[in-house]
């Protein structure tokens, strides 16, 4: 059975990292996922910029719950492409994340992230992983 928006935001409220970023999951359902991130001036980099690894934990996280909708309960992300199509410099990250194909142990994933700044979204990362189903803990 599919998480439910409320139980896939308990886990992402467990993930440490993600708290203290404030990262917020605003939508979860079959397939999809979307978070979002208010960006801090301590996420930035020298020029003002949204710092790589701000914008690289974002696309592995959206990647990593869209496929959870299909792989559940627990999931990785195997491996991931990114592609920062231009800097982010705006207060908020958009990452909008689907499923392209999903096997019995296996989904591919693409994400694309959008920086926004009032009324304006503009897409500054695809990314694309492969998201796996965990094996069964081992005693």
């Amino acid at each position: 059975m599919h998480a439910s928006l409320q139980q896939a935001r308990q886990v992402l409220a467990e993930q440490a990292f993600s708290a203290l970023l404030g990262t917020e999951l605003l939508d979860y359902q079959r397939g999809k996922a979307t978070l979002r991130l208010k960006v801090k001036d301590d996420l930035r980099q020298q020029y003002g910029f949204v710092h790589g690894g701000v914008l690289s934990y974002l696309a592995d996280n959206a990647l990593a719950f869209a496929g959870g909708t299909v792989l559940e309960p627990l999931v990785f992300s195997s491996e991931f492409k990114i592609n920062y199509l231009r800097p982010a410099g705006g207060d908020t990250l958009l990452a909008e994340a689907t499923v392209i194909h999903a096997g019995r142990n296996q989904a591919v994933v693409r994400c694309d992230i959008y920086d926004c700044r009032e009324e304006q979204r503009k897409l500054c990362v695809a990314a694309q992983g492969t998201i796996v189903r965990s094996p069964p803990p081992s005693n």
